[in-house]
């Protein structure tokens, strides 16, 4: 890993996650209090964990989506 991020695309590619991917994971754990999965065993945690996504997305469509209805041609 540090061999990859040590080159000139490398740096440039990884100072693009923190604006794009780490915010994301930073807020999922923040606002809703996903300190751990209250479920155990892979299936459990994967749904626990896509209903956290879910809910995120949802407050983005509430927060930014457009919500007026476009006419039909």
């Amino acid at each position: 890993m540090k061999r990859k991020i040590d080159t000139d695309e490398g740096r440039y590619q990884y100072s693009k996650r923190l604006g794009i991917v780490d915010p994301v994971f930073a807020n999922i754990r923040h606002m809703p209090g996903l300190k751990r999965f209250s479920h155990r065993g892979r299936t459990k945690v994967n749904t626990q964990w896509m209903m956290f996504c879910l809910v995120h997305n949802i407050g983005k469509l509430q927060k930014y989506g457009n919500w007026e209805q476009t006419p039909k041609h």
